[in-house]
């Protein structure tokens, strides 16, 4: 059984960093795509950027590309996000996602590609 725990969320301000990461239990790594999506009341659940198995293809939402990085450690089954000059349109419940078919492409930014998914982390950037 998959289980996706996120960690790293709180209260920062604008401007600030913050590093989220997605510890994975029972996922096959070698396939694994890992995602952090993110949603706010009302809204649907946004892409935010998804990291292949072996680390060498990534995407990003255009709205956090230049100031974003994911990366993941397939040792200890972690998926980090790093996130840069924080705004407060980044204000969101942050969710992990991964799925083991072994493809990586566009399809990576829909969330209906992934088939787990975590209980989020909170993110609120003041003004």
């Amino acid at each position: 059984q998959v289980r996706l725990v996120e960690s790293g969320g709180g209260l920062v301000k604008t401007g600030a960093s913050l590093r989220l990461s997605c510890s994975a239990s029972g996922l096959t790594v070698s396939r694994s795509v890992m995602a952090w999506f993110r949603q706010t009341p009302g809204k649907e659940r946004e892409f935010v950027a998804a990291i292949s198995w072996g680390g060498s293809n990534v995407l990003y939402a255009d709205s956090v590309k230049d100031r974003s990085t994911i990366s993941r450690d397939n040792v200890k089954d972690t998926a980090v996000l790093q996130m840069n000059s924080l705004k407060p349109e980044d204000t969101a419940i942050y969710y992990c996602a991964a799925h083991e078919r072994g493809v990586f492409g566009s399809q990576e930014r829909l969330s209906e590609t992934y088939d787990f998914w975590g209980q989020g982390t909170q993110v609120t950037v003041s003004g």
